[in-house]
């Protein structure tokens, strides 16, 4: 039977990256999207769930394609929502709507994948994708960076919880990344502006460089496969080296 896995926010980006990285050969991955039309490229074995991730019908429903595919082993929840706000200028019910925007679909993910392993007393692993946000706050980034830091709380506790009973859950943190979403951002600047973003960008990751989307799907297919069967509780910084620079460019 082939082995199956639920990737939220799969359709772009990050997400999109990882479910091409666990299809490998034969195994099937339900991509829960927003949006139909980022899942066009998909094929056969990359089942649509189009909804909501914070939903948990829509968590429901990808639990269930999952296990009529294959043996559900893996849940990664990516999804999220970019959208800065200081509390200075937003109201608090704001702040806490876009915490919660981005919290929620870890939790009702976990909960689901959780639920599922346990009903069908199989073996588990989950990542959740947060980010060097989580340790190094960005101006303007108050939400992201608080559900960020909160879903790597969300990972260590459920990793306490249920490793006894071989649920494994991990993060990984991503620094920039190559995304569809930051090249937009890059060719609605000037060029020579884009230049200096890009140079920046290079200046605040010591390997000089953003990340591929690639290599953070490496990332999480590792905490996943049974390569990693002895980590659990971790969050694995895929940042080259950005959450351990000494003197962050970006704070001049």
């Amino acid at each position: 039977m082939a082995l199956s896995y639920v990737v939220t926010g799969g359709g772009r980006g990050i997400g999109r990256a990882i479910v091409e990285r666990l299809l490998g050969a034969d195994n099937v991955v339900v991509a829960v999207e927003r949006d139909g039309e980022a899942l066009e490229w998909a094929g056969s074995r990359v089942l649509p769930v189009l909804g909501d991730a914070s939903s948990e019908e829509t968590a429901e429903h990808a639990a269930d394609l999952a296990q009529q595919a294959g043996t559900l082993v893996g849940w990664v929840n990516n999804a999220a929502v970019f959208r800065d706000a200081s509390v200075d200028s937003a109201s608090a019910t704001q702040i806490i709507e876009l915490i919660t925007a981005n919290l929620a679909p870890a939790v009702v993910g976990c909960t689901t994948a959780v639920r599922r392993f346990l009903a069908a007393e199989t073996p588990g692993a989950i990542v959740n994708i947060t980010s060097h946000q989580a340790q190094r706050a960005v101006p303007g980034a108050l939400p992201y960076s608080t559900a960020k830091a909160a879903i790597e709380g969300l990972t260590r506790a459920l990793a306490v919880e249920y490793g006894p009973k071989g649920i494994r859950v991990n993060a990984v943190a991503p620094g920039s990344v190559a995304t569809e979403r930051y090249a937009e951002f890059l060719a609605a600047l000037d060029a020579s502006v884009a230049a200096r973003v890009e140079q920046q960008m290079a200046d605040l990751h010591p390997i000089g460089r953003v990340a591929t989307t690639g290599e953070v799907a490496a990332a999480v297919a590792y905490l996943l496969s049974t390569d990693a069967s002895f980590v659990n509780g971790a969050v694995l910084p895929v940042d080259g080296g950005r959450s351990v620079l000494a003197a962050d460019p970006e704070a001049r």
